[in-house]
Formats: C-alpha cells, structure tokens, sequence
C-alpha cells in the first residue's frame, strides 16, 4: 500500500470527525438523544444520564468519506462499505427506539439478531457471486488454508454477529470501544498489507483514523457516546475485513478483548441460571472492574493495552 493513500485515508477521516463534532453533538444535545443509564449498571454511571448518544454517525460518515477518498470505489472497499453501514443502520434504528421512542433497550434481541443474520446471508449471497468470496479460510499456528465447502457459511454467520456484538457489548466506558476498535483496526492494516489487500488497508486506516478522532469528544469523560450507531457498525467492519482477507479465525485472536468481553457475559449468565451465583461483580468483565475500585481511566488504558498485546500476537502468527 502506498504511503499516500494510507496518509489521504487517515488524514480525511479524522478532519472529518473533528470538524463535524462540535456541530453535530450540540444538535444530538438539542435533539434530545441524550443515553439513558440502565439502573442495574454501576452507580457512578448515572452521572452520564443525558449524554449526547448516537455520536457513530461521526465515525460512519468519517471512515466512509475518508475510504473512498483514498481508493475510490474499489469492489472490496464497497462490500466493506456496505456490511459497516449496514450494520450502523441497525445500530440507528435501536438507538432511536431507546432514545426517541424511551424504550430503554432499543431493538428486541430477537428483531436485532435477525437484521444481523439477514446482512450475514446477503454478504455471503452476494461475496460468493460478485467479489469472489471462497469458502476457504487461512488457519493461525497451522499456517494453512483449509476449503471448509459448505460448512463455511455458519462460520461466516457466527464472525459477522458474533464481531459486532462483541464491540457492541465492549462499548460501556468512555473510550473503551472506540481505542480497543482503533487498535484492532490498524494490526488489520498490517494483516490486509500481507495479505495484498492493499484498498482493505486503507479502509482499515480509516477506521482506525476516525476512531482515534471520535476519542476527542469520547474520551472521558465523554461528551458523546457513539451508540449501537457506531458499536455495531465498528464490529460489522472488522468482521467484513476478516471474512474478504479470509482471517476469520485470526480475528477472534486480533479481537480478543470483544472475546473476553463477551465470554464474561456468557459465563455470568450460564452461572446465574444454573447455580444462582455471579461469576462476576458485574459483566460485561470491565464493569467487573470498575466494581473492584478501578478508576474507569485504568480499566480503559488496561483494556487498551491488552487490546495492543492481542494485536502484536496476531501479527506474529501471520
């Protein structure tokens, strides 16, 4: 990848985030998109009541001016385009039910999952007819490609729904998602550049780029929360680099915070349901944390920086 598109990426989309967000969060604020904090969720949270959510529209618009500024419409960028946006139009339509209609937990679980499948079978659809998606993927330590036919697609299913409820479920402390997102997505760069996926580089440059801008107003404490908008879509995102680069075993690697994040959840509640006892003070695992006495700054920075340590492990097995 060349130097100068890597740089047009980065540089568009963080302007992009840093000229749009003193205009677009007061009028979040005027709207009256502020977050609602769950009253089960740490005390200490409810001080955020009435922040200006849905802030990923920032990030959406700042990845995808940025990307196609850098590449033009080359046909994996668009297909990379198409599942983040895709899956930031869900994340909208549940922040808007939680934050216009007051129904505090937006999208049933049900009607979520089954736009997310729907998105799933489209890319899997369309991939293997337009953009040459095979059903083979590349396997970390054993360094081979294995052609898994048909048994393929529940794997893609299981990367694009599992990857973006896992950002969704890491998305709880100010900064949290958008760092852990931002470091994922520039060792997805190096990935994509080994791979020779030069244009799926410079997406992933953008992403990262916006995010690291969208720190600015999220950093705590923050101004703006980027909302199911931005957590879903930042999740389609990685999913759809790992799926075009055929990484999708690596990305469970690469991502292991959202994986511990997400396991924490799924031993909290097979724990509760069949014991009656909590594994956790609280899940997801950084509330667990928080609960302990950690500042939420160090639970950040400490998540931040397993997230740089999963990255590297990566790296070195590719």
């Amino acid at each position: 990848m060349e130097i100068s598109v890597a740089l047009k990426a980065a540089i568009v989309s963080a302007l992009v985030v840093l000229v749009s967000g003193p205009f677009v969060i007061p009028e979040l604020r005027k709207l009256k998109f502020g977050q609602s904090i769950r009253d089960e969720g740490p005390k200490s949270h409810q001080a955020k009541s009435g922040t200006p959510t849905m802030g990923g529209v920032m990030i959406l618009a700042a990845l995808t001016v940025g990307t196609l500024c850098a590449t033009g419409p080359e046909p994996s960028v668009l297909l990379a385009l198409f599942v983040t946006l895709g899956h930031g139009a869900i994340g909208f339509v549940d922040d808007y039910i939680s934050v216009v209609k007051k129904r505090n937990l937006g999208l049933r679980p049900r009607q979520k999952l089954a736009a997310q499948i729907g998105m799933a079978a489209i890319v899997a659809i369309v991939g293997s007819r337009f953009f040459d998606v095979t059903t083979s993927c590349w396997i970390p330590f054993a360094n081979v490609v294995v052609d898994f036919g048909v048994f393929y697609y529940p794997l893609l299913f299981f990367a694009m729904v599992g990857a973006s409820n896992a950002v969704n479920l890491t998305d709880g402390l100010d900064g949290l998602a958008t760092g852990t997102v931002a470091v994922a997505a520039i060792c997805y760069a190096v990935v994509c550049v080994s791979f020779g996926k030069a244009a799926l580089a410079a997406f992933c440059i953008a992403v990262a780029s916006a995010c690291l801008a969208f720190l600015r107003f999220n950093a705590h404490p923050a101004k703006v929360f980027m909302g199911d908008t931005g957590s879903l879509a930042l999740g389609g995102a990685l999913a759809a680099v790992a799926i075009l680069t055929k990484t999708e075993f690596l990305l469970g690697i690469l991502g292991g915070v959202f994986v511990i994040e997400t396991l924490s959840v799924i031993i909290q509640v097979i724990s509760f349901q069949t014991t009656g006892k909590r594994v956790f003070l609280m899940s997801p695992i950084h509330h667990h944390f928080e609960l302990l006495g950690w500042p939420e700054t160090k639970v950040v920075r400490t998540f931040w920086a397993a997230g740089v340590g999963f990255g590297l492990l990566a790296l070195l097995l590719i």
